[in-house]
């Protein structure tokens, strides 16, 4: 029996984020999980290894490397049209809930206790969740970072919505990166090769 699984992952590329915005960049949810994954160990990290909470890395860059993954059948929604309204978000969730189902149908049968909670979202702990959140979010505030320094306007508003959101998680992780690592994605890249000694290894 042929199971679809990874190739179901795989056709993530094809689905372009940020449809309603005019951009100098695309960007698709592969490389948008990709990046939220990068973001999640990174917060986590930072959280076990500056601030002494107990929280696995890995374990939140797995979540955040699924938690999109059944976009491949709903499709990426839009915000501002998703969030319309509470019944419109509620019904938008049960849609989520069934591709889920449908896409853990697909895992082969021994290795679906494995993806079943990656799948669903049901991440070990509130503060796991929370963190995984804020890596998703995170990534979409520095797409509009990015896109605005390319002098795209279009992002300015996205970006300060992004940015709300991002403190109001209250979570020093956060605010750290934002302080520490987040500047660097307005820059040039030959502003970043001089700041590190030219672009040669």
């Amino acid at each position: 029996m042929s199971h679809h699984f990874l190739a179901y992952l795989y056709r993530l590329q094809y689905i372009e984020r940020w449809s309603l915005m005019r951009k100098t960049t695309g960007e698709n949810v592969a490389e948008h999980s990709y990046h939220s994954a990068l973001l999640a160990h990174l917060l986590a990290s930072i959280a076990r290894n500056v601030f002494g909470r107990e929280v696995d890395p890995d374990k939140a860059a797995a979540y955040a490397l699924f938690h999109d993954a059944t976009e491949v059948f709903t499709g990426d929604i839009p915000t501002p049209v998703k969030h319309h309204n509470p019944e419109l978000l509620g019904n938008f969730r049960q849609i989520e809930t069934l591709a889920a189902e449908r896409l853990l149908s697909t895992v082969p049968d021994e290795l679906r206790d494995v993806y079943r909670p990656l799948l669903s979202r049901e991440a070990d702990s509130p503060e796991l969740a929370k963190l995984v959140k804020a890596a998703d979010v995170l990534d979409a505030y520095l797409k509009c970072v990015s896109e605005m320094s390319a002098g795209n306007r279009e992002f300015a508003t996205a970006r300060r919505q992004m940015e709300d959101r991002l403190r109001g998680f209250d979570m020093p992780e956060v605010d750290w990166f934002l302080d520490r690592l987040a500047p660097s994605f307005g820059k040039t890249i030959d502003e970043l090769s001089e700041e590190t000694g030219g672009p040669g290894l």
